[in-house]
């Protein structure tokens, strides 16, 4: 008897998995876009610190024409005092009031408030002119009214020029106290600099979490890679394109802690929660990390409390510690390198604490039941 096979019924297309695909892309590339354009957005040109010199009679007189939270005033005693704040990034510039007007400036720290600051002389050298004009004004004002009262009011005026000192009006002076390198004009390549260290660190530890297992080897792999990875990064940005500046050897070592640190916090979230960890270690370090490092423009301008939490992200802080070394070594850069050890740490404990859960989690399996031999005949 012959067996007739029945086709099975053809299966539909899920047609769910397409619109579930399409809906998960869409949520990824709406939040990178948000992620990388939101600190732009929202950023705010207001609150930046600036040292300023001269009576409050002075400082009111400039600032009454500027707009409203634009500068956070410092008052300080003297010039000397305005340099030395900026050379130890305490603030981004100064002004210095009185009859030697002058703007400070330290394109190193940001071009962005270097040009802000720029804006603001050029604002004080009008008001200045302004003044010029007006006086003159009143003069030949006064000059016509003594002119109408012939010889009588000539003599008067005479007698009112011999009582002023006739002085030359004062020219605001800028000058850039921490310019930037000549290979980085526009300090361009130090902000873009902030990217590769950030894939690097990002790259680096996905690729030890893939290709090594282990808990030593993990810790040998992220120490040779701070080491040869930092060298060669350091090579690049210093010895090739002369965007680093100062001693290359430091250069070299806050780079390799920087990716380092970045790597071993992935490594540690992977090995603690599996590929999942992948993921967070990338969106901490690439989608948050990265746009709120502020280095493209000062922390100040990053919608609060966002811009100053970025300076103590692994991005933030190598930028930081890049920037101070090659334009600013009077900078206390020890809480930032300190930071970075920190993040080094807790990857490496991270490590450790994911391949203790792994080792437990196979010794307390219970063994599979032996199955029964068939008996021989």
């Amino acid at each position: 008897m012959s067996h007739v096979r029945t086709p099975e019924p053809r299966q539909r297309p899920d047609w769910l998995k397409s619109i579930k695909a399409a809906l998960i892309a869409t949520a990824v590339v709406s939040i990178v876009l948000l992620a990388f354009a939101w600190p732009t957005a929202t950023s705010r040109t207001e609150n930046l610190p600036v040292a300023v010199v001269g009576t409050q009679d002075q400082i009111d007189a400039v600032t009454e024409k500027m707009p409203d939270n634009l500068l956070d005033l410092h008052p300080v005693a003297d010039r000397e005092d305005v340099l030395n704040g900026i050379r130890t990034r305490e603030v981004y510039g100064g002004i210095v009031l009185g009859s030697q007007p002058e703007i400070l400036t330290a394109s190193a720290a940001s071009p962005v408030a270097s040009q802000m600051l720029t804006t603001v002389g050029t604002t004080m050298q009008r008001g200045i002119d302004q003044k010029v004009i007006e006086g003159t004004t009143q003069a030949l004002e006064k000059i016509k009214g003594a002119l109408a009262k012939g010889p009588a009011g000539m003599a008067g005026l005479a007698q009112q020029g011999s009582q002023q000192q006739a002085g030359t009006p004062p020219t605001v002076k800028t000058t850039d106290v921490v310019p930037l390198s000549e290979d980085d004009p526009r300090g361009s390549g130090l902000a873009i600099a902030g990217l590769p260290l950030t894939m690097g660190g990002m790259i680096g530890g996905i690729l030890i979490s893939t290709l090594v297992t282990g808990v030593r080897k993990h810790l040998l792999a992220l120490g040779l890679y701070g080491v040869l990875g930092g060298f060669v990064l350091a090579a690049i940005l210093q010895g090739l394109f002369g965007i680093l500046q100062a001693n290359f050897f430091a250069n070299w070592a806050a780079i390799g802690l920087g990716i380092a640190a970045t790597a071993s916090v992935i490594v540690g979230l992977s090995s603690l929660i599996g590929r999942a960890g992948l993921a967070v270690g990338a969106v901490l370090t690439m989608f948050i990390g990265n746009p709120i490092s502020a280095l493209t423009s000062p922390k100040e301008f990053i919608l609060p409390p966002f811009g100053e939490i970025g300076q103590w992200l692994v991005p933030g802080l190598s930028g930081t510690v890049l920037r101070d070394l090659s334009y600013f070594p009077e900078a206390n850069i020890a809480a930032q390198i300190w930071a970075l050890i920190g993040w080094l740490a807790l990857g490496v404990v991270l490590t450790f604490l994911g391949h203790h859960r792994n080792e437990s989690s196979l010794t307390g399996k219970p063994e599979a039941p032996r199955q029964a031999q068939p008996a021989e005949a």
